[in-house]
């Protein structure tokens, strides 16, 4: 069976079960939580894919990646992936209901690089202009520096890039004197 398919049935089934006791958004701040703490712990899923952890550990584990935000239904779906050998599969299935809420609730992705860290002010009017773009969306914002970009910004909506950036510039004189020759 594809892992894509699992993780995914797994999702849905959470998101109805959390929309049938009202608990979407509470669940779907936990997946961000347990999201975070596997990004910033890779070797957590090495540890959940490990068959000599016994089930209890990996259980302690997902329960203590939630936080103190763990509630009975997060963890009662832990005891069910666990019980049903799908620990292997938990960032997915955390990734997979993330994307569920995100559509089901019209949510947007917005990342802002910078090139170096700006004033709030500066970031603020950077975040009023995607809001005037995507009216009627909720727009989840994130912030991140790279100074590869030399100077300027990059913005993307979920697929959609705006691209305002020196190294952006650069790179198309470039091509553009290339193909002069």
């Amino acid at each position: 069976m594809d892992n894509g398919l699992i993780p995914h049935r797994y999702a849905k089934a959470l998101f109805k079960y959390a929309s049938e006791t009202g608990k979407t958004e509470e669940i779907y701040n936990l997946m961000k939580q347990v999201i975070f703490a596997f990004r910033n712990n890779p070797a957590l899923r090495d540890v959940l894919s490990n068959p000599f952890v016994s089930p209890k550990d990996k259980e302690n584990l997902l329960l203590s990646a939630a936080g103190d935000g763990a509630d009975d239904a997060y963890a009662r779906f832990v005891k069910l992936i666990i019980g049903h050998n799908r620990s292997a599969l938990a960032y997915e299935i955390m990734l997979a209901y993330r994307d569920i809420y995100r559509k089901a609730n019209n949510i947007m992705q917005v990342a802002i690089t910078t090139a170096s860290v700006l004033p709030e002010e500066q970031i603020q009017k950077l975040r009023d202009l995607v809001k005037k773009a995507f009216k009627g969306s909720v727009l989840e914002f994130s912030e991140s520096v790279n100074p590869d970009l030399i100077g300027g910004f990059v913005i993307d909506v979920d697929s959609v890039r705006m691209d305002a950036s020196v190294s952006s510039e650069l790179e198309k004189l470039r091509q553009t004197l290339l193909r002069s020759n």
